[in-house]
Formats: C-alpha cells, sequence, structure tokens
C-alpha cells in the first residue's frame, strides 16, 4: 500500500488555519523541542505549542553530560550547542572535607586502544535559556513545524471514548484580549516540565521533594579546576560549582528540609550559606560566593525524584520531566532526555507506525519505549538518588558510605572510570552501576573494621566491627534497593 503525502504548503496551511497536524507537542522546553524536530524530519507535520516563547531563565538544565552530547548529535542539533558561550566540561573534580581527587571522563574502547591524545568525551555547560533559544531557533526553521504561543489549558476527549484528539488553549492577543483555541492531532505529546499541569490526569506516581538547590551566580570566580564540575562535601549538603559562561560560574547548594542552620530563626538560607557553607569551600572561591551572596539574586528549585510510567491512554503520552525526575546532582536530566528522544523517534519512525492515529501501534512503541530507555534512563536516576543519599549524609552509616566512595575514587583506574562512565551516560548497563555501588559499600565496611579494631590488640572488638559493617551493608540496600525496584515496576 504506498502512503501520499500532502505537500507541505498543504500541512502548513492545515497546522496555521486549521490547527491540525500529525503531532502536538505541549511544551518548547528540551524534550518537546528535539522530539518536535525527530519527528518533523521524518516528515510528521507538527506542532510546537509553549505558554512563552520569551528565553527562558533557569537555574537547572545547565550541564550536558557527553551522552546527552551524542546524543544531539544523533538528532542533527549539535549546532545549538555554537554561539552561546557554553564551556566543555572533562569531568567532576570531587573535595572531600579539603582532600581532592579528579575524575575525567574516561576515553572510549577505540580511544583507549589507539592512545590517542585528546579523546576523552566532553560535556557542556551553559546558560539554560539560551541553549533553549537555540533548541526553538532549530524548531522554526523546520518547515514541517508550527509554533504557537498560547498557554493549554486542557485536553480534548469525546463522551464515548478515553482517546485523546488534541488540546485545548488559551491566547491573549496584543489588545490582552483572551480566547480559546483548538488543536488537533494523532497524538499528543505532553513535555510541559517539572511543574506539570497534566501529569496527574495520566499518571499515577507523584513527585518527592526532599530538598532545594538554592542558586548564586559567581563573577569570575577562579575554580580549583577549570572545565571541571565540582562537587563539594563535608559536613553540610553537597555544593555544586561549574561554569555555565566564560565569567560566569553557578554555584548551587542542596538545602533538604528542616535543615536546622536553614531555618527563619537561624536567619534563614542566607545564613545557612553564609555561616556554614562559605567556610567550608575552597579558600579561592570563598570571596567570589560571598559577594554574590550580598548582592546576587539566590534563587531556588525543587529537587524532585519521580519513577518513570508506562502510559497507555490511546492518543497522548506524557514525557521529560513531566514524566520522571531525578535528582539534578548528577546533572543527568537533560541526557537522558536526548536519549529518549533518540529512541522513541527510532520507535514511531513511519517505517514502524505509518500513521501516528493508530493508537495500537503508539501502544506497541510506548511498550517497548518504556523498557527500552532504562539502559541508560535507569543507571542516571539510580545514580542520581543513591549517590544525593551518599552525599548528603546525615547518620553515621551514611557518612562511613560518603567516605567509602570517596576513597573508592582514591583508588583511581576503574573505580573512577567505572562510575563517571555510568553518570556521563556513555555506559549503558545497570549491571555495572549495582556492582560499582556495593564495591563502594564492601571498601566502606573494611574502613569500618579496620578503624573499629585498630589492629592485633583490638581484635576483642571484631564482633563489635562486623555488627557495625553489617549495619553498613543494610544501609547500602536501603538506600538503593528501592531505587531499583522503582525502576522494575510497569
Amino acid at each position: 500500500m504506498t502512503i501520499t503525502t500532502p505537500p507541505q504548503e498543504a500541512l502548513q496551511e492545515r497546522r496555521q488555519l486549521h490547527h491540525e497536524a500529525d503531532a502536538v507537542i505541549v511544551g518548547a522546553g528540551v524534550f518537546g523541542c528535539a522530539i518536535a524536530v525527530a519527528l518533523a524530519r521524518q516528515g510528521r507535520s507538527v506542532i510546537l505549542l509553549e505558554r512563552s516563547l520569551k528565553e527562558p531563565d533557569r537555574i537547572v538544565g545547565e550541564l550536558l553530560q557527553p551522552g546527552g552530547v551524542s546524543a544531539l548529535k544523533k538528532l542533527g542539533l549539535a549546532d545549538c550547542l555554537e554561539g552561546i558561550d557554553a564551556v566543555p566540561v572533562k569531568g567532576y573534580d570531587v573535595i572531600y572535607y579539603g582532600q581532592e581527587v579528579m575524575i575525567p571522563y574516561p576515553c572510549d574502547g577505540s580511544a583507549a586502544k589507539k592512545s590517542v591524545e585528546g579523546a576523552r568525551p566532553e560535556g557542556f555547560s551553559f546558560h539554560h535559556g539560551r541553549f533553549i533559544r537555540k533548541l526553538r531557533e532549530a524548531c522554526a526553521r523546520e518547515p514541517n513545524i508550527s509554533i504557537f504561543e498560547t498557554t493549554v489549558k486542557s485536553t480534548i476527549r469525546t463522551d464515548y471514548s478515553s482517546q485523546v484528539l488534541g488540546v485545548v488553549t488559551e491566547t491573549t492577543n496584543a489588545a490582552g484580549e483572551k480566547k480559546a483555541d483548538y488543536f488537533f492531532s494523532a497524538l499528543t505529546i505532553v513535555a510541559d516540565g517539572y511543574a506539570s499541569t497534566f501529569r496527574k490526569q495520566y499518571i499515577t506516581k507523584t513527585p518527592v521533594v526532599k530538598s532545594k538547590f538554592y542558586a548564586l551566580e559567581l563573577i569570575d570566580c577562579p575554580l580549583p579546576a577549570p572545565n571541571y564540575g565540582h562537587v563539594l562535601l563535608g559536613d553540610s549538603a553537597p555544593v555544586l560549582l561549574y561554569q555555565i559562561g566564560t565569567h560566569e560560574t553557578r554555584a548551587l547548594f542542596d538545602i533538604p528540609e528542616g535543615l536546622p542552620t536553614a531555618t527563619a530563626a537561624a536567619g534563614g538560607v542566607k545564613a545557612h550559606i553564609a555561616n556554614v557553607v562559605i567556610p567550608s569551600l575552597p579558600e579561592r572561591t570563598r570571596a567570589s560566593v560571598t559577594a554574590a551572596l550580598a548582592t546576587g539574586k539566590l534563587r531556588s528549585m525543587p529537587n524532585s525524584f519521580l519513577p518513570p510510567s508506562a502510559q497507555q491512554t490511546p492518543g497522548v503520552v506524557v514525557l521529560g520531566d513531566a514524566m520522571n525526575m531525578r535528582h539534578p546532582l548528577t546533572g543527568g536530566g537533560m541526557t537522558v532526555a536526548f536519549n529518549d528522544v533518540v529512541i522513541l523517534s527510532a520507535l514511531l519512525h513511519p517505517s514502524k507506525v505509518p500513521d501516528l492515529s493508530d493508537t495500537l501501534a503508539v501502544r506497541r512503541a510506548m511498550r517497548t519505549f518504556h523498557w527500552q530507555r532504562k539502559n541508560l534512563g535507569s543507571i542516571i536516576n539510580i545514580l542520581s538518588m543513591a549517590l544525593y543519599a551518599l552525599f548528603a549524609a546525615n547518620d553515621s552509616q551514611l557518612k562511613a558510605l560518603q567516605r567509602g566512595c570517596f576513597e573508592y575514587f582514591q583508588l583511581g583506574g576503574m573505580c573512577k572510570d567505572g562510575p563517571v562512565g555510568l553518570l556521563a551516560g556513555i555506559t549503558k548497563r545497570p549491571i555495572v552501576l549495582v556492582g560499582h555501588f556495593f564495591a563502594v559499600a564492601m571498601l566502606a565496611i573494611w574502613l569500618v573494621v579496620k578503624e573499629t579494631v585498630g589492629g592485633v590488640l583490638g581484635l576483642w572488638k571484631l564482633p563489635l566491627a562486623v555488627g557495625l559493617g553489617v549495619g553498613v551493608l543494610w544501609k547500602a540496600c536501603v538506600v538503593i534497593l528501592p531505587y531499583i525496584f522503582s525502576e522494575l515496576r510497569w
């Protein structure tokens, strides 16, 4: 059977005048823009809806790991990293109570065999809004995409079916008058971000928030290791430092809920940063952070965890941060999003799903997508939450695991390359994550036993040491197993 496609002019008229397309995408953020371009380049007619097309101003979504860069290249969108003052990122610098370990991104296999100098992969950090602007410009250049600035209010259904036929929006004209618009499509893709207004309608799981990131923008801050992301560990929750431009550096301070030193009675978050965090920072960075705290705007964003959900409502899918979130500590959100777009666009390719109104074919594709994305998505989800539990340690067992993690990195070799390969989105084998995590736990147990016994004369303390070690192992299981199980659920 031959499928005839209407000419582009007819499709554009259909989108502009009749508001009809193969796909309507709600949200012109990272995921929405990328899937719009991917579908449009496959010959699909796409409508992209966004509440505001002004350049966004956010404090996360500023680091793209090497795995995300690779996915961006596969999507033909690598040029979106150009002209935004993006800073190459070579790896991480972890500072634990003043001790430092550099963890560069690992070489891929071919580069390692050839000993190619400078062949290590790179990530990029940047101002989030500039990157989104470039993605939207890429969408605007696609003849198969029409972009509308309008607020989506609800989805459209019939009285006799659960199938979604499109969306209802509210558009404000130049005179300030509001009017309802209707957009119809074979498939509606909801990608309206972490504060999604449609999540509750189609997903049963809800986000869990245990902390917030408070952010400052530092100017010309001297970092211990330029072109590296910095993770600072100590008595307080983790602090992240990374460049987002030639002169700008982002500082993120994790503030857990109910932190005594950040309560209003103790002077609030600013007082916590000034009195607790700044004294623990590398000396060369303190002046910049102090200046930014005094003159800059302190902004916040919740750190949410939302496990992925399989969806079967005909005519609609919820994706991106609206469907799956993890702690931004590892900077893996955009890497997951672009990798998801690569997988989903291949599964929905016209050679496999000729017509997006074929709800059975789309649902089969979404079932495959749910499991196929886990090769990377589950790693980033589990790793971010498990590492946060260790890095924000608030009891002796977690502190032991935190120390074990740092000393594991200090061992070098695969003890560095393995974990950062997972974090970077380069290694896509979840079992490797489990192996490294429990190797860290074993090292932590050994350190606890060694310190408790303290030599031959302390052998009488061995039963106590074994008990403490079992407690550390139990805590390791408590940390990681719930997140593993969350990935195994349908």
